[in-house]
C-alpha cells in the first residue's frame, strides 16, 4: 500500500514543510508547543530516547545520530538509553521518546501488546513507519512518542525523516549544510508516517571517480597510499560517510566505486559496515556475482575473462564472490558482458551462476536471493535476439546514457516475479563524450522519465550513476525523493521541491527560495542543451536571431540573481550555497561565456576588427576564471572539499576527456596595423561579411560585392535590426550615421571609436504607419579619420509592412518563417481520457507538451484518431514561392522504449490536408539509431528534428499535431517559408496576434 494524496492536501503538505525543514513528506514538527503536541525539546530539556538493546545495530547507531541531531538543533542532548519494561527512567522523567522495530526490538513488541497499538499500517510492509504518541506504554512511563519501523530501515527512515524535520539537512555533512537553530522541538501527538515506497531499491552508482572523488578520498581518508592491493581510498571511513547519507536521503542501495576500486578487497569492513548500517550492496552492470571487475579479475583471475573458454577459473572466481557476500543483504549482477552474444553461452553463464548461489546459500529456491540482469547497451541486444532469464530476476532497463530510457517493461513483461527497474545516468564516460563536471540534468526531464517508469512497473530497482556524487547533490536528491513516493509529485509540483530545498537548505524566504528555483531551472536548462563539454564558439549562432548575445544577457543575468542572494546570506551558509548553487552557476557561466567570445573573436578577426583582440582577452581571462573557481571550491572550510573540482572539461578532442584543460583557440589582428580597406569596418546584422573590402561571406562571387541590404518586416520579433560599426586598426575615427528616410530611425546616430572603444552598435527601426508594403531606405555611414581621407559606405534598407487580416488570431510570419513555442497552443483534443499536457520547464527553450497520463496501456492510435493539439499561424511567403512550406517538430530525444516493433512517432496535418506521419528510426539490437550518434546527433542537440513538406499558400492555417505512439514530447513548432537560418535553439517565438 502507498500513501496517495490529493492535489489539496498535498499543496498543505508542502506548505507546512517549508517551516518544518522537509521535502515532500507528511510532516509533524513544530517549534511552538501546542495541545495536540508532545515535547522533544522544551525549557532546555530534552525527553530521553528509548531502544531496545535486541534491535537492529544499524537502528541503535541510526538512533545515536537522532539525538546528536537534536542537540546540533537545540544545544540539548537528550539521553539514549537501552531500556526494558523493567528499567525506570532517571531524575523523575514519565515521558520518553521510544525507537523500535516491530518484531525485532522486545521495547516495541511489548508496547503493543500493553497498549493493543494499531500497528497494521506498518506489519508486513517493506520499510514502512509510523510514529505517534501513546498513553501509558510502559510501567512509570505516562505517555511517549513512539517511533515504529517496519523493519529495520523503516526505523532508520523514521528517525531520520523526523530529524530532517528538526532542520538537520541529509547534506549536513556532504555539502556542509549548517543546521538550523530552534531552541524548542515539538512534534505532533498524531506523529509522522510513510507506508511503503514506491520503489523497493533506490540507489546510486559511483563511477568514474578519478580525478575528483578519488584524489579528495586519497586526501581526506587515508595517509595518501590507498589500499595495499588496489590503492583505492575509499575505505569503511569514506563509506560510512557515505551509507549515512543515502539513509538520510532514504536510499537503500548502493553500486560502490568501480575504478581502480574493489569495494571488498579495498577494506575488509566495507561489506560488513554496509550491513551494519543497512545499505543494500550491489555491483554494476558489468560486475556480475558480487566481485569488482576488471578490478578483482587483474588481480585474481586466471587467464582470460572469456567463459567459453576460460570456464571453470571464471566459475571458482564467482563462488568466492557469492561466499563472502553470503552474510550480508545484497542484490547480485547476474549474467556477463564482453562474450560476443553467444546466447547459448551466456544462459548458460546465468544457469550456472544461480546453480552457485544455490550451493552457497544451501537451498534449492534461489529465488528468494535477489538478482538483477542490467540490460546495458549491446546485453539489452542479446535479449532483443531472444535471450531470457528466469522471471525472479530483476530485468535492469538501461538509458542512452543520456537520461533517454531504451526500453520499459511491455504489458506483456510485467508479471515477472523479479519486476524491473532502471538504469539511469547523471554523469556518462563513453562516445559521443565524457560529461562529468557539472550537473547537466533538468528535473523535469528526470520527472518525466521515471513518472513513466512507474507507470509501466518498473519500480523494482533504480539505480543513478553519480559520478563523483557532487555536485550532483540535488539531482540525486530528487531522484531518491520521487522513488521514495512518486505519488506526491507531479509536473505541477517539481519547482516546489526546489523550492522547499532552498528554504531547507538556506533558510530563505519563499520569494528567495522560488528565486533559487529559478536559477537552478535556469542553469540545468543551458547545461542541458549542450553539455559544457560538447561546446564550441558556433554553437550559438553569433549572427542569426541575437541567439550568442541573447545567451550572454541570460548568462550574466542567472549570475547576478546568484550573486544577489549568495551575498544577503550569512557567512555561515556561504560555503554550502557556493557548492550546490553559487559555484554551479558561476562555472557554467564562465564556460559557456568564454565558447562564445572564442566565436566572436574568430569572426571579428575573420571581419578585420580590432575589437577581436579585447575578445581574446577575455577568453584568456575566463580560462584562468574557471581555474580561479575551482581554486574557491577546493579552499572552502580550510580544503574540505579539496580535489572535488579536479575534472577537466574544456577542449575535448574526442570522446575521453581531456588531459589537460586547454584554452578555446583564439586569434588577434595586429592592432598597430590598419586593415587594407581603411579604418572603418560595416557589418550589417545577419551576415558574416564586412564592409567595405572584399569578405567571403560579402556576395556569393566574395570579391567586388555590392554594398550590403538589409530586410525587417513588420513582425520580427525583435523589433528591429542592428549595424555594428567598428574599427580596422589603431587610427580613432567619428562617424555619423543618417538617413534618407523619414520613418527609419537610427540609434545612436554617431560615435567616436578608438583602439579603448573599438565599436559601436546602431539600432535600424521603423516607424510602420509611415510604411505601406515594401518601401526601401538608404543609410549612410560617413568617417572622419584622423590623418586620413573620410571614409563612407550606404547600407540599403527594406522595410516590408506586412499586414494580417482584422480578426486574425494566432502566430504571424517574421523573418522568413514561423516559431511557436509547443504550450502555445490554440486548442488541444482529449482521446480517451488521453491529453496533450504540459511538461513544465522540459526542455531547450520553455517547456514542452506530452500526451498524458501515459498509463501501463501504452495506448496508440491511427494517423489522425488519436489526442490533438493545435496552432494557428499566418504566412506572407512561401519556400522558393512554390506554395510549399517546411514544418520542423523540434520533438525530445525520446528512444523507442516499447520495443522496436512500436516506434516513436507524430503527425502533423496542415489544415485538412492528409496528415503525415514520421516514425522515428530504430538502431540495430543493443544500440541507439545512427542519429543519435555525433556531436551534431539526438544525445549532443538534447533534440529529434522531424520535418514535414505541406502546400500551404500564403495567409491563415492551422497545424494540428497528433499522437499516434505515447511518450513523444514536443518543445517547439518551426514553420519555414524560405527564410529560417541556422541557429542552435531555432527563431525565437513569433508575435502571438490576439
Amino acid at each position: 500500500m502507498r500513501l496517495r494524496w490529493s492535489s489539496s492536501v498535498l499543496s498543505a503538505l508542502l506548505a507546512f514543510s517549508v517551516g518544518v525543514h522537509a521535502i515532500g513528506q507528511t510532516t509533524c514538527v513544530s517549534f511552538t508547543s501546542s495541545r495536540s503536541s508532545f515535547s522533544i525539546v522544551s525549557n532546555k530539556k530534552a525527553t530521553p530516547v528509548l531502544i531496545s538493546e535486541d534491535d537492529w545495530p544499524g537502528v541503535q547507531r541510526a538512533a545515536s545520530d537522532f539525538v546528536s541531531d537534536i542537540q546540533q538543533v537545540t544545544g540539548v542532548k537528550p539521553s539514549l538509553t537501552n531500556f526494558t519494561s523493567s528499567s525506570k527512567l532517571s531524575g523523575g522523567e514519565n515521558t520518553a521518546i521510544i525507537v523500535g522495530t516491530l518484531g525485532h526490538s522486545t521495547l516495541i513488541d511489548e508496547i503493543v501488546n500493553r497498549t493493543h497499538l494499531d500497528v497494521s499500517s506498518v506489519q508486513g510492509q517493506w520499510e514502512a513507519f509510523m510514529a505517534k504518541e501513546v498513553s501509558n506504554p510502559l510501567p512509570g512511563i505516562s505517555s511517549a512518542y513512539v517511533i515504529i519501523g517496519a523493519d529495520k530501515r523503516g526505523t532508520i527512515f523514521g528517525l531520520y525523516d523526523h530529524s530532517e524535520q528538526f532542520g538537520v539537512s541529509p547534506w549536513y555533512w556532504w555539502a556542509d549544510v549548517p543546521t538550523t537553530a530552534n531552541s524548542q522541538i515539538f512534534v505532533e501527538s498524531s506523529g509522522c508516517s510513510h507506508s511503503s515506497p514506491t520503489v523497493k531499491y533506490r540507489g546510486i552508482f559511483l563511477n568514474d571517480e578519478q580525478p575528483a572523488l578519488q584524489n579528495w578520498a586519497m586526501e581526506k581518508f587515508t595517509n595518501g597510499t590507498g589500499a595495499a592491493l588496489t590503492g583505492s581510498p575509499f575505505n569503511h571511513l569514506f563509506y560510512t560517510k557515505l551509507f549515512e547519507l543515502l539513509l538520510r536521503l532514504k536510499a537503500n542501495y548502493l553500486w560502490p566505486g568501480a575504478s581502480c576500486s574493489a569495494f571488498c578487497v579495498d577494506d575488509d569492513q566495507n561489506q560488513p559496515l554496509a550491513d551494519w548500517y543497512g545499505i543494500v550492496m550491489g555491483t554494476s552492470h558489468e560486475e556480475p556475482m558480487m566481485r569488482s571487475i576488471p578490478v578483482e579479475w587483474s588481480l585474481f583471475g586466471v587467464g582470460p575473462w572469456d567463459y567459453g573458454v576460460n570456464m571453470q577459473n571464471i566459475y571458482n572466481f564467482w563462488v568466492v564472490g557469492a561466499e563472502r557476500a553470503k552474510p550480508y543483504e545484497g542484490i547480485f549482477t547476474m549474467g556477463m558482458r564482453g562474450d560476443a552474444g553467444d546466447i547459448t553461452l551466456l544462459e548458460q553463464i546465468v544457469s550456472d551462476q544461480r546453480t552457485i548461489l544455490s550451493n552457497v546459500f544451501n537451498t534449492s529456491d534461489v529465488t528468494t536471493i535477489p538478482q538483477m540482469w542490467c540490460l546495458y547497451k549491446e546485453v539489452e541486444g542479446y535479449y532483443d535476439d531472444g535471450m531470457r532469464v528466469p522471471d525472479d530476476i530483476t530485468l535492469l532497463w538501461t538509458d542512452d546514457n543520456y537520461g533517454n530510457i531504451r526500453r520499459f517493461p511491455l504489458p506483456s513483461e510485467r508479471n515477472r516475479t523479479g519486476g524491473a527497474g532502471v538504469y539511469y545516468h547523471y554523469d556518462y564516460v563513453g562516445d559521443p563524450r565524457d560529461y562529468k563536471w557539472i550537473a547537466t540534468f533538468q528535473i523535469s526531464k528526470t520527472f518525466e522519465q521515471m513518472s513513466t517508469a512507474v507507470a509501466r512497473n518498473a519500480t523494482e530497482i533504480w539505480i543513478v550513476n553519480v559520478g563523483d556524487l557532487k555536485p550532483y547533490e540535488m539531482g540525486i536528491e530528487f531522484f531518491i525523493t520521487y522513488g521514495w513516493n512518486s505519488s506526491i509529485w507531479d509536473m505541477n509540483n517539481l519547482d516546489s521541491f526546489v523550492s522547499s530545498w532552498a528554504q531547507r537548505e538556506f533558510d530563505l524566504s519563499t520569494e528567495d527560495s522560488d528565486e533559487v528555483a529559478s536559477i537552478i531551472a535556469n542553469v540545468s536548462r543551458f547545461n542541458a542543451r549542450r553539455k559544457p563539454e560538447m561546446l564550441n564558439g558556433t554553437t550559438y549562432s553569433l549572427i542569426n536571431y541575437r541567439e550568442a548575445d541573447n545567451m550572454l544577457a541570460d548568462w550574466q543575468a542567472v549570475n547576478a540573481s546568484a550573486t544577489r542572494i549568495f551575498n544577503k546570506l550569512p557567512s555561515s551558509m556561504h560555503a554550502a550555497f557556493f557548492q550546490l548553487v553559487y559555484h554551479p552557476v558561476q562555472a557554467s557561466a564562465t564556460i559557456g561565456t568564454m565558447w562564445i567570445y572564442a566565436g566572436i573573436n574568430n569572426l571579428r578577426v575573420s571581419q578585420a576588427r580590432l575589437s577581436a583582440n579585447g575578445y581574446a582577452e577575455m577568453v584568456r581571462d575566463l580560462f584562468e576564471q574557471d581555474y580561479e573557481l575551482e581554486l574557491e571550491y577546493h579552499s572552502l572550510l580550510n580544503e574540505h572539499r579539496d580535489h572535488m573540482m579536479d575534472q577537466t572539461h574544456i577542449m575535448y578532442y574526442y570522446w575521453q576527456q581531456p588531459m589537460a584543460n586547454t584554452m578555446p583557440l583564439v586569434s588577434r589582428v595586429q592592432s598597430k596595423k590598419q586593415a587594407l580597406p581603411g579604418a572603418m569596418r560595416i557589418v550589417p546584422e545577419g551576415t558574416q561579411g564586412a564592409w567595405p573590402g572584399d569578405d567571403m561571406f560579402d556576395c556569393a562571387q566574395q570579391y567586388s560585392c555590392p554594398n550590403p541590404t538589409m530586410f525587417l518586416d513588420a513582425f520580427v520579433p525583435a523589433g528591429n535590426r542592428y549595424i555594428d560599426v567598428g574599427a580596422g586598426g589603431p587610427t580613432p575615427f567619428t562617424f555619423t550615421a543618417t538617413s534618407n528616410a523619414s520613418w527609419l530611425s537610427l540609434s545612436p546616430t554617431g560615435g567616436s571609436i578608438s583602439p579603448s572603444s573599438p565599436e559601436q552598435r546602431v539600432f535600424v527601426s521603423v516607424d510602420w504607419s509611415q510604411v505601406t508594403d515594401a518601401e526601401y531606405a538608404l543609410i549612410s555611414f560617413n568617417a572622419t579619420v584622423q590623418d586620413q581621407p573620410p571614409m563612407s559606405l550606404t547600407v540599403t534598407f527594406v522595410a516590408n509592412h506586412t499586414v494580417v487580416p482584422s480578426g486574425f488570431t494566432g502566430f504571424v510570419e517574421g523573418d522568413g518563417g514561423v516559431s511557436i513555442e509547443a504550450i502555445h497552443a490554440a486548442r488541444n483534443t482529449s482521446v480517451d481520457g488521453i491529453t496533450w499536457t504540459t511538461l513544465p520547464g522540459y526542455g531547450n527553450t520553455l517547456s514542452a507538451v506530452t500526451p498524458w497520463p501515459r498509463g501501463g496501456e501504452d495506448r496508440n492510435f491511427t494517423v489522425g484518431t488519436g489526442p490533438s493539439i493545435e496552432y494557428d499561424f499566418y504566412t506572407f511567403n512561401t519556400v522558393n514561392e512554390t506554395g510549399n512550406i517546411t514544418v520542423t517538430a523540434y520533438m525530445g530525444p525520446s528512444l523507442n522504449a516499447l520495443g522496436p516493433d512500436r516506434p516513436l512517432a507524430v503527425a502533423m496535418q496542415v489544415d485538412s490536408d492528409e496528415p503525415q506521419v514520421t516514425y522515428f528510426p530504430n538502431g540495430a539490437p543493443g544500440e541507439e539509431p545512427a542519429q543519435w550518434d555525433t556531436l551534431d546527433g539526438w544525445a549532443a542537440d538534447n533534440l529529434i528534428f522531424v520535418p514535414m513538406s505541406f502546400v500551404a499558400p500564403p495567409g491563415a492555417h492551422t497545424l494540428t499535431v497528433w499522437m499516434v505512439e505515447p511518450a513523444v514530447i514536443l518543445e517547439k513548432v518551426v514553420i519555414d517559408t524560405g527564410g529560417v537560418q541556422p541557429s542552435y535553439l531555432g527563431p525565437p517565438e513569433s508575435i502571438f496576434i490576439s
